[in-house]
């Protein structure tokens, strides 16, 4: 697992299959960021079989295949697609072809996986809503901040057996590391990763509707940046937002790409979800001068004050969750309509966004 750079962090997890060997096939395809490898992790550590993989660029491939031995290097996306026995189609690409790429994909009758944020524009989130409905399809979406993180996950079993009573706020923190010269020119250009709030903010707008259980919102205020990098002008490396569910909860976050060289994993990420009786800290991948593990986990309410440090212990059901969905196209692991909706809140907490201008 990768814990300096953040594009290539892809947790590995237990084997506990939720089926049969070859009844979920799977294929990966566009390979341009690193969580790719985090969602064919989860995939096969739940039980299915990657069977395909294609991308243009040879080397990615070479390198996706030195990974996952044994899988097959497709010639074009087509011969993915064609192939009956796929189930869904996992895939990373630039964030503003994701959503073109998952209207081909449910074109040809399978599932789709993407790496988040799933869309760029509101119109692409219209048109994927458009082909769900057409097709019977999933639209699924990897927000790897909560589905792929057990101190979340556990913060979550936390919540639904009233350890803090009924939420209120959730205050996020999302760091990230910037690695520069390893990224992308695509990083850079916001006509394709969309936008900080769109982007790293995606994460945070995922959670706060799943820990407080608000199934709208809206974005009471955002603001945007670009601090410290001029050289790419359309580039963000600051964002914050605030927004109130339809339940009266309230939801605060800040991201940024200002993860210094000295912390030993590529962003301090932390979130403080506070209840009517008590609150739960998560210190997500490192607690900072005391413990480079991840997932620590801290509860206060009347019972007192616990830590819990639940790395290797909960484990990643959304994976297993998601095959058994697309098996009997049940609504467990997440549902279409939460997806989409925090695709739709981090959309316009990016458009209606103030931009902050300083002098460097």
């Amino acid at each position: 697992m990768q814990k300096s750079d953040g594009m290539n962090y892809a947790p590995v997890g237990t084997f506990n299959s939720v089926c049969q060997p070859g009844e979920f096939i799977f294929a990966a395809a566009a390979l341009d960021h690193g969580h790719i490898y985090g969602m064919c992790n989860g995939l096969r550590e739940a039980g299915g079989e990657l069977k395909w993989v294609y991308d243009p660029d040879p080397k990615k491939v070479d390198t996706f295949v030195s990974k996952f031995p044994g899988v097959r290097v497709a010639g074009s996306l087509e011969e993915i697609l064609q192939d009956s026995e796929v189930k869904l189609v996992a895939a990373a690409a630039i964030p503003s072809d994701r959503g073109p790429l998952g209207l081909k994909v449910m074109d040809s009758g399978k599932d789709y996986f993407t790496d988040k944020a799933p869309f760029t524009t509101l119109e692409q989130l219209e048109a994927a809503r458009a082909k769900v409905a057409e097709t019977k399809q999933k639209y699924a979406v990897y927000y790897s901040e909560r589905l792929h993180s057990e101190s979340s996950i556990f913060a979550e079993q936390l919540i639904k057996q009233g350890a803090i009573g009924r939420v209120l706020q959730v205050i996020g923190l999302g760091p990230h590391r910037i690695n520069l010269s390893s990224r992308p020119d695509w990083f850079f250009e916001k006509e394709k990763f969309g936008g900080i709030l769109c982007d790293i903010g995606s994460h945070q707008i995922e959670q706060f509707l799943q820990f407080t259980g608000a199934k709208d919102a809206k974005v009471v205020h955002s603001k945007i940046a670009n601090y410290n990098y001029p050289q790419y002008p359309t580039f963000e490396d600051f964002g914050d937002a605030t927004l109130v569910g339809d339940n009266g909860a309230t939801g605060y976050f800040r991201v940024d790409w200002f993860t210094p060289d000295g912390l030993s994993t590529w962003g301090d990420g932390r979130m403080t979800i506070l209840g009517t009786e008590g609150y739960i800290e998560l210190r997500k991948y490192v607690d900072i001068a005391r413990e480079q593990t991840s997932n620590h986990v801290y509860l206060v309410n009347g019972d007192g004050e616990q830590h819990f440090a639940v790395n290797g212990q909960v484990g990643y059901p959304y994976f297993g969750q998601l095959i058994l969905d697309c098996l009997h196209r049940t609504e467990n692991a997440m549902t279409q309509e939460h997806a989409f909706k925090a695709a739709e809140l981090c959309l316009i907490a990016q458009r209606d966004a103030m931009r902050i201008t300083s002098e460097k």
